[in-house]
């Protein structure tokens, strides 16, 4: 995955046009790369899946 579509997946789901948003194992590394950068970084939670898949989501409160 490219940074600039991580970056546009990360702002729908900020936006709320997207409730969740699936990560196959072979893109999480670059997507995760990219999610940790942002200040807003507290705000995702990532469910881990079955066969290292992760299914992302934005939370209005930060996680601690």
């Amino acid at each position: 995955m490219k940074e600039d579509s991580i970056n546009e997946v990360l702002e729908r789901l900020k936006s709320g046009t997207l409730s969740e948003y699936y990560i196959k194992q072979e893109d999480f590394m670059d997507f995760r790369q990219v999610l940790v950068k942002r200040k807003d970084f507290k705000h995702f939670r990532g469910i881990a899946q079955r066969g290292g898949d992760v299914l992302y989501q934005y939370l209005e409160v930060p996680r601690s």
